[in-house]
């Protein structure tokens, strides 16, 4: 189902994919110039709905209205909080909220995991370093996962550009085939978000059990 999500940022859309009797409900976003196609998405989504969680995938609105350049961190932001809060009073109602997404994505999710009330933050393809700058220093996104309290699972490519995230108290890293775009081993990412979600997110057990 397709929602249509006003916010005072544009309009957003969310791609909702329900289950029988949802345990949870993962909400994520896209990386900066690509959609909700991207094939780390689509595993991600059929992981979850495979062990009873409900999945929406966010358009943030600036994709909407056909604009490949995101805007700045305190507007995808902010356009964040709206979505999910609306969808969490509406399509969602009284599911537990997984933040999440892909690289930009997953910035955004963890900035504010507390503000959208989320159990826990899924990060496919963590940005840790953006590429260095010959008159910078090497920048580190390092704070934005630390700052997350509830259990995070990053999911990064063994030869991502980017870097790759330590673990942490309430985080783990699971390393997998491939770069930044994480299209190598799909099942491997599958099977990462699956078992992560079952071990970590209060309340879930896989079907059957």
């Amino acid at each position: 189902m397709t929602v249509e999500i006003e916010t005072a940022q544009g309009l957003a859309r969310a791609d909702v994919r329900y289950v029988d009797e949802p345990r949870a409900a993962l909400v994520l976003g896209h990386g900066a110039g690509g959609g909700v196609a991207a094939p780390d998405l689509t595993a991600a989504t059929q992981a979850a709905l495979s062990i009873g969680i409900a999945v929406a995938l966010i358009e943030q609105p600036y994709r909407v209205a056909g604009r490949r350049a995101p805007p700045r961190p305190p507007v995808l932001d902010a356009a964040w909080i709206s979505i999910v809060g609306l969808l969490s009073a509406s399509a969602l109602a009284g599911l537990p909220i997984v933040a999440g997404g892909r690289s930009l994505g997953a910035r955004v999710a963890c900035r504010t995991a507390e503000q959208t009330g989320a159990v826990g933050v899924l990060c496919l393809a963590f940005p840790l370093e953006p590429p260095r700058r010959a008159d910078k220093p090497q920048q580190s996104r390092l704070d934005e996962l630390d700052a997350v309290s509830v259990p995070t699972l990053v999911v990064q490519g063994e030869s991502d550009p980017f870097g790759i995230p330590p673990p942490g108290p309430s985080r783990e890293v699971v390393i997998v085939p491939g770069d930044h775009g994480l299209k190598k081993d799909l099942d491997a990412i599958a099977q990462a978000v699956r078992e992560w979600l079952v071990g970590e997110v209060q309340g879930l057990s896989p079907i059957g059990a």
